[in-house]
Formats: C-alpha cells, structure tokens, sequence
C-alpha cells in the first residue's frame, strides 16, 4: 500500500517509528500539500459570490493550479520513499578493496543524486504555490482569509523542508559543478519563497486584525 493511501494515523505512526522512510522528504511534500489544498479550498469557498465576482476568472484558473500542485506533492511522497532505497543499499556495499571502494563511491554518487530529485521538485513546487497564495490572498473571501495565513505557513515549512533534504544529499556528492547548479538554483528559490510567504503571512495577519 502506498504511504499516502494510509490514514493519517497509520501514517503518523509509520513517521514516528525507526523506519528509514516515510521521513523528512516524505513529510515535506505531504504538509506542502496541505498547504496547496488549503488554496483550493479558499478559492471553492470565494466562487460564486457576488462580492468576488471580478475574480471568478482568476479563482477558477487557481483552482486548476492548486490542484495540479497538491496532487504532485501527493505523489512525491512516495516517490521520495522509493528513491531513497538505492541510497540505502549503496551505504550498505562492502568497500574493502580498491575496486570496492570505488564501485561504492560510484553507485553513492548516483543514489545522492537520484534522492535530491523529489526534494528538488518539492521546492519548486511549494515555491509556485506560495506564488499562487501570493496572488490567492488579495482575491479571496475575508471569511476564509485565516486559512490563506495557514496554507501559506504550511508551503514555507514545506520550501524549507525540502531543501535541508536536498543539502543532506549534496554535501555528500563530490561532483563539485552538480553541487553548484543545484545550490544556485535551490537557495535562491528559497530565499524568494520564504519572503514572499512571509509577506503573505503578514498581509492575512494585518487583515485579521483590523
């Protein structure tokens, strides 16, 4: 059975036990699709209204993104489980020879690289989402504003989670101009989603409040 097939307790206690996987890349993906179904959910509450009726074009395309998004991290969950196996066979490999050693650093080189491909796209991923809060947060029914504030906070620990899994990986691959594009690439997603998320945040809290 896949993980995200199991209930949310039997999940739970499968993340709480000594098992290898679902772990932090698991858990990354399916908190940013919390916070990607909570976009849907705003826009589904905000259709149809009267009030928001200037925005039931732009609401509809955000549903469709939001949807395409909270199913891709659906998926990721497992798909992080599953590239993780190589990994942990490869740690495994004997490497008392020189022939050994080198098959192994091979065999690690590839396994590292193959478990920050999920990580990778769970950035890019929550980052398009928190874009798409962003956008969400200014068209919205005020009724379910605090929901735009919790979606968005579930998408930045999800940005954030994603990358750590992508630095435990990389600080381990010796390909030094692989390390660099992914870093690059990685970090600036990162800075730039966690400020957008933080002034998303920001705006539903200063709406909240007056």
């Amino acid at each position: 059975m896949k993980l995200v097939e199991r209930s949310c307790s039997e999940f739970i206690t499968e993340l709480a036990s000594k098992k290898p996987v679902p772990g932090g890349g698991g858990a990354a993906a399916l908190v940013g699709a919390v916070g990607s179904a909570l976009s849907s959910m705003v826009c589904n509450l905000t259709v149809g209204k009267k009030k928001y009726a200037q925005y039931e074009e732009d609401l509809q395309g955000l549903l469709t993104r939001a949807a395409k998004i909270t199913n891709d991290l659906l998926h990721m969950v497992d798909e992080d489980a599953e590239n993780f196996l190589p990994l942990s066979k490869a740690y495994g490999m004997p490497n008392c020879t020189e022939a050994e050693k080198k098959l192994k650093q091979e065999t690690l080189e590839k396994a590292l690289k193959q478990a920050c491909e999920v990580p990778i796209r769970i950035v890019k991923a929550c980052y398009e989402a928190i874009q798409l809060h962003a956008e969400l947060v200014d068209k919205c029914s005020r009724l379910a504003i605090s929901d735009v504030g919790v979606g968005v906070q579930c998408l930045r620990a999800a940005l954030l989670g994603g990358m750590l899994n992508i630095m435990i990986n990389i600080n381990s691959i010796q390909d030094e101009e692989y390390v660099k594009k992914v870093q690059g690439e990685m970090e600036d997603m990162v800075q730039a989603g966690v400020k957008l998320a933080d002034e998303v945040y920001l705006k539903v809290d200063s709406i909240l409040r007056n």
